[in-house]
């Protein structure tokens, strides 16, 4: 496989490209889940002071996706889903990808330090680590827990606002992480099901790859029964309420039907349809972590009216 991550790319990049370099669809949920658990800890904090915080969050989640793309960019040549990207693409070389990452990570934990409290700036600049260290340099290449250990990074956003706000941890923030953290295999795994021939070309060992697709749904229907005791234990707490609850039974009633149904298939009946249910499993998981945060928010909302 060839190692382009130090490719010198053409003098024809524009700032879409470099935009590109920090993940923004993967950013938007993690300004997201920061943003909510900021706004519903118990402690108050000033409105520009709420958007510096989430403002230099999402640097520093643009940063991981800049380290990401640097040095996953020989993985990225190869799979098909990820060749347009700006370094494969040949139009930013690794170096810049590799600067902008190192430059947003020192400027995103020094600014939300200093808007914020310390305690929460290292928690950013332990998640950058974790997701361009832990997560893509060791665990991506190594294990096929890889992303379950490394969803622990896509865990951490809301924890981070929370600390903002309060300055620590609490049971609530906890629960947040759990349940991004339980969502995150069951979400990747659905779309390895159906674009394992991408992973297996790029030698990346996922679970589809290492130990085939059955055993992936089973793990698939069984992350389903852990997430939701958390998704609804959540709603037990302070921040949560009559409407989260509701919204919470109805979406894990509807993550665990997906992932009974995905068990219960074939790959002959999977490639048949085109694996529909596996893609239908997946579109509902893109919406789960998003609707159960909304639900947050608008029962704060509500429990402050």
């Amino acid at each position: 496989m060839t190692d382009i991550r130090s490719y010198e790319g053409t003098p024809e990049a524009e700032f879409g490209d470099y935009v590109a370099l920090l993940k923004p669809r993967v950013m938007s949920l993690v300004v997201f889940t920061a943003f909510v658990g900021l706004w519903i800890a118990p402690q108050p904090v000033h409105p520009f002071l709420i958007f510096c915080a989430i403002l230099f969050i999402a640097l520093g989640g643009g940063a991981s996706g800049a380290l990401n793309m640097w040095y996953d960019a020989d993985i990225d040549a190869v799979m098909r889903r990820t060749q347009s990207r700006p370094i494969p693409a040949g139009r930013v070389t690794g170096g810049e990808a590799l600067g902008l990452g190192i430059a947003l990570s020192g400027l995103s934990v020094m600014m939300l330090g200093l808007v914020a409290n310390w305690f929460a700036a290292g928690f950013l600049a332990f998640t950058i680590f974790f997701y361009a260290v832990i997560y893509t340099i060791w665990l991506k290449r190594w294990t096929p827990q890889n992303i379950v250990i490394g969803g622990a990074a896509g865990a951490f956003p809301p924890m981070i606002g929370w600390a903002c706000a309060t300055g620590g941890i609490g049971i609530e923030s906890l629960l947040m992480f759990a349940l991004i953290f339980f969502w995150t295999p069951p979400h990747f795994w659905a779309l390895a099901l159906f674009m394992k021939e991408d992973y297996h070309k790029a030698g990346v060992p996922m679970l589809t790859v290492t130990h085939g697709r059955a055993a992936t749904r089973r793990h698939i229907f069984a992350y389903t029964l852990v997430l939701a005791p958390f998704a609804i234990w959540l709603g037990l707490t302070s921040v949560g309420g009559p409407l989260y609850l509701a919204v919470a039974v109805v979406l894990n009633a509807m993550f665990i039907h997906g992932g009974w149904r995905i068990m219960r298939r074939n790959e002959e009946q999977a490639q048949a349809d085109n694996y529909v249910a596996e893609r239908r499993f997946f579109k509902l998981s893109l919406y789960y972590t998003f609707l159960h945060f909304l639900a947050l928010l608008v029962q704060h909302g509500w429990g402050t009216w």
